[in-house]
């Protein structure tokens, strides 16, 4: 029973949507450390509805700022988080700023271009994790600090 409950998620064909708005760049500013840090305000809002099945438990979906620098090709920085217990909770607008703080290991966020991804695992009854993301494009951090 468990094995056709996990098979029969494969035949699902979810289209879920988002979209996020990076209304103001609260603050940035170099720490004392040398490391560049960002707070942000953002509307972040999302129809991960078609993701829930009779299968589903819940989805754990994050938004993740993701970024080049000479040191690494891929730098993410969580900055905000839930968990999403049932479909009727699967569309959503929360209008936040950065829950984590975004934080570069060093002075390279300055005039850096970014993207926002929101990243989601559904967490189903019975049978495997499964993963995917929306990369949201053309977002970039002032050249000075505020």
């Amino acid at each position: 029973m468990c094995a056709i409950a996990s098979i029969s998620d494969n035949f699902s064909s979810p289209s879920p949507t988002s979209q996020v708005q990076v209304l103001n760049i609260n603050w940035f500013r170099n720490k004392p450390d040398g490391d560049d840090e960002v707070s942000m305000t953002m509307n972040i809002s999302a129809d991960l509805q078609s993701l829930f099945t009779w299968n589903t438990k819940q989805v754990f979906v994050f938004l993740a700022a993701e970024y080049e620098t000479p040191q690494n090709s891929l730098n993410q920085v969580s900055l905000w988080d839930g968990i999403i217990p049932a479909k009727e909770h699967a569309k959503f607008y929360i209008h936040t700023t950065n829950k984590y703080r975004f934080v570069d290991q060093g002075s390279n966020l300055r005039g850096r271009d970014f993207n926002l991804t929101l990243h989601w695992h559904v967490m189903p009854k019975t049978g495997k994790m499964f993963a995917d993301k929306i990369v949201m494009t053309g977002f970039y951090l002032p050249q000075s600090y505020r």
